[in-house]
């Protein structure tokens, strides 16, 4: 069960939306003060409970749905940027500053990539790729690179088209 729970929590952004969670759970009990405060503050309480829950939806999207993690980091650092404007000074300034640190942790996080253990075809592929760079390569007319060949010795072409060193001289090819 722990070691389940720990995988689950390693390929998702788990602190940056645990971070944007509480700063939208904050932004949006502030505003949620008894009644007769709520009365006297009136309708700017509204955005308040608005980006608080947005915040706390991005969060958990970020849980959810990781491959999401670029407009869940975006939007929770951006209400938690109008927060610091348009509520209480976004909780108090708390709230702004923990919505985004969550938001910039869930912008930047990355899956890593998950490694295989080594089998015999993996092992098979390195020694032929090893064995295929370390032949050398014959550069084509055009530019490209042609398939890996051996080449002959120094001053000397072992078939026609294939690269000579400097000051050899290769026959010119023969017509059918």
């Amino acid at each position: 069960m722990l070691l389940t729970w720990r995988r689950w929590r390693r390929g998702r952004p788990f602190w940056g939306g645990l971070a944007a969670v509480l700063a939208g759970a904050e932004i949006c009990a502030i505003p949620l003060a008894p009644l007769k405060i709520m009365l006297q503050q009136g309708i700017a309480g509204i955005p308040s409970v608005l980006m608080g829950l947005v915040m706390i939806v991005m969060g958990l999207s970020a849980w959810f749905a990781p491959h999401y993690r670029g407009l869940a980091g975006v939007l929770t650092v951006l209400c938690a940027a109008a927060a610091l404007v348009m509520s209480n000074l976004g909780g108090f300034l708390i709230g702004t500053i923990i919505g985004i640190l969550g938001g910039s942790m869930i912008f930047a996080w990355q899956p890593v990539a998950p490694t295989e253990p080594e089998t015999a075809a993996t092992t098979a592929t390195a020694t032929t790729a090893a064995a295929t760079a370390a032949a050398p390569t014959a550069v084509a007319e055009s530019g490209t690179v042609s398939e890996p060949r051996t080449l002959a010795e120094p001053g000397t072409v072992s078939e026609p088209g294939a690269l000579a060193e400097p000051g050899g001289s290769a026959p010119a090819p023969s017509e059918p």
